[in-house]
């Protein structure tokens, strides 16, 4: 009896979940130009809608177009160079898939935590635990 006690609690703990990442949709990026500066205009947007702080992001941007930069005081990222919305879309793409999407379910219902040194990715969803590269 005592089992069945604790897998209706665990049940009614277990969010509910879509069960499909079509919900998922993450903002195109809006980009202009400012002299040698690309300025991701909607960069804040896009991180809410990832869920991950947006110092991460950045840093991930970064590297992944090669280039330095900064957010600004109205939250903007600017990035040193010229680079089209269909480059920064393409780096966001590769976020999504290295820290935001489960690679056992493909819910975007995960978390990023550090465990001995290392990032891990959690599932909310399907409970999966898996290693992100860094």
């Amino acid at each position: 009896m005592e089992y069945d006690s604790m897998l209706d609690r665990a049940i009614e703990e277990t969010p509910e979940i879509d069960g499909t990442s079509e919900r998922f949709e993450v903002p195109d990026p809006e980009v202009r130009q400012e002299g040698n500066t690309t300025v991701f205009e909607n960069f804040q947007a896009v991180c809410r809608r990832l869920d991950r702080e947006p110092d991460h992001v950045m840093q991930f941007l970064q590297n992944d177009v090669g280039t330095s930069g900064h957010i600004d005081e109205s939250g903007r990222a600017r990035l040193t160079g010229a680079f089209d919305a269909a480059r920064i879309g393409n780096g966001i793409d590769e976020y999504v898939e290295q820290y935001v999407l489960c690679p056992e379910c493909g819910l975007p219902d995960t978390r990023l935590e550090r465990e001995q040194g290392a990032i891990i990715r959690r599932c909310e969803a399907c409970g999966a635990r898996s290693p992100v590269e860094n």
